[in-house]
């Protein structure tokens, strides 16, 4: 039990989207050590199909058995709307959870004219308004997929006036249904709140489920009795693309240059063959 209170968690993105995660992990649980990784050769996940996103984060989790982790936080929309279900039946008993209910609960307790921006995928596949419904069938639900907001991200392009000019046209359509609520139902999009403040009415409350999933992991630990009470390790960050640009680009929202590895992950690799070993190169 010792060994899997200090083994680390892992936290996956298809980018920076989940530092927002990251952050919040370091606020409420700073014992714990972590393992992020950003597939960044292979974003935007949000206009992936199903099958790939599975296959994705398949690779992924297969990795972070490799690396001992006791649990996968998804602190991914897309992977969470679309793989969730069929990774945790592929790979269980390991706890793996997803950001999207607690982000739903979260909603339901705050208003009842719910927006919600995500990724297409995430927007198509209506798990947001499934989840706030089954908890709240008298929540209404609006859904805006919203493609260039992870590539302007990306891009470190969040104070270009043409980031203004889309995230107005994106939301243009939740406002005309007076929403009083609005979730950012993609981790990336909360580095977007300066600029989605400069034009939203105060009336509108904004939800980053990122805040309530790390309460939700918490409990998770805790229930599991894996909650490190031991010195944590610092946090592994590897990236499927280019260290030294993720490095540059997460310096903004982490405080410091962190140190990032270069992760080869297979093309096709299944849950049996964990075993199988992964290069690694360090940039």
């Amino acid at each position: 039990m010792r060994e899997s209170q200090r083994s680390p968690i892992g936290v996956f993105d298809s980018g920076v989207g989940g530092l927002t995660v990251l952050r919040e992990l370091y606020r409420k649980l700073p014992d714990e050590s972590i393992l992020y990784f950003a597939d960044t050769a292979r974003l935007p996940y949000g206009t992936r199909s199903q099958g790939e996103i599975v296959q994705f984060v398949r690779e992924i989790v297969t990795w972070m058995i490799q690396q001992k982790v006791k649990m996968v936080i998804m602190a991914c929309n897309t992977s969470s709307a679309l793989a969730l279900e069929t990774i945790r039946d592929e790979f269980s008993p390991l706890p793996i959870l997803g950001i999207i209910l607690p982000g739903a609960r979260a909603a339901v307790q705050r208003g009842k004219r719910i927006g919600v921006i995500a990724t297409p995928a995430t927007a198509q596949s209506n798990a947001y308004a499934q989840a706030i419904q089954e908890i709240d069938p008298t929540a209404q639900v609006w859904q805006v997929g919203c493609p260039e907001f992870v590539p302007l991200i990306e891009q470190n392009r969040i104070l270009d006036p043409y980031t203004l000019k889309v995230a107005q046209e994106y939301i243009k359509p939740l406002l005309h249904k007076k929403i009083d609520t609005l979730i950012y139902g993609c981790t990336h999009y909360q580095h977007l709140e300066p600029v989605f403040k400069s034009f939203l009415p105060n009336s509108v409350q904004l939800i980053d489920p990122a805040k309530y999933f790390v309460l939700a992991i918490e409990k998770e630990l805790e229930l599991m009795g894996l909650k490190n009470t031991y010195a944590p390790r610092a946090t592994r960050f590897g990236v499927s693309g280019h260290p030294q640009q993720f490095a540059q680009v997460s310096q903004r929202w982490l405080g410091f240059v962190p140190h990032v590895e270069k992760i080869y992950l297979p093309i096709s690799l299944t849950p049996k063959s964990v075993s199988v070993p992964l290069k690694v190169e360090t940039e």
